[in-house]
């Protein structure tokens, strides 16, 4: 039995509305809620729950219903980056203002003629 989950004042008000908007567009669509429950391969007494706006019902079983009146695309879009403000000013606020590009140490340097002495001059030198 999963365990009680008591969600914030926000949440609960949230999932209200979104169950009676559920609620409006399943007696607007006048999809009985037998029909519904059965297209969202649920019972009836969940979609009442879902209409209800309970918390407890899984994210699963609201999708299901609202694919029954064909609303499922307005879920795929909740978290979507492009709806995200906040997110956007953020990722954008991290990106760095200049950008310097390494160079390659110059040809002259010591290194440079250290590596290249050590390096085999041919491929048959490779062991």
């Amino acid at each position: 039995m999963p365990t009680p989950h008591n969600p914030p004042a926000a949440v609960r008000r949230a999932m209200r509305k979104l169950g009676a908007d559920i609620h409006d567009a399943r007696r607007g669509r006048r999809l009985p809620m037998a029909v519904v429950a059965e297209r969202a391969f649920t019972f009836r007494s969940t979609l009442q729950r879902v209409e209800a706006g309970d918390t407890n019902v899984s994210i699963g079983i609201y999708a299901g219903v609202l694919q029954a009146p064909g609303l499922l695309d307005g879920l795929s879009q909740i978290a979507n980056i492009s709806n995200d403000r906040v997110g956007q000013a953020l990722a954008s606020a991290e990106l760095p203002k200049h950008v310097h590009i390494k160079r390659k140490p110059s040809s002259g340097s010591l290194s440079d003629k250290h590596e290249r002495s050590s390096r085999p001059s041919r491929l048959h030198d490779i062991h």
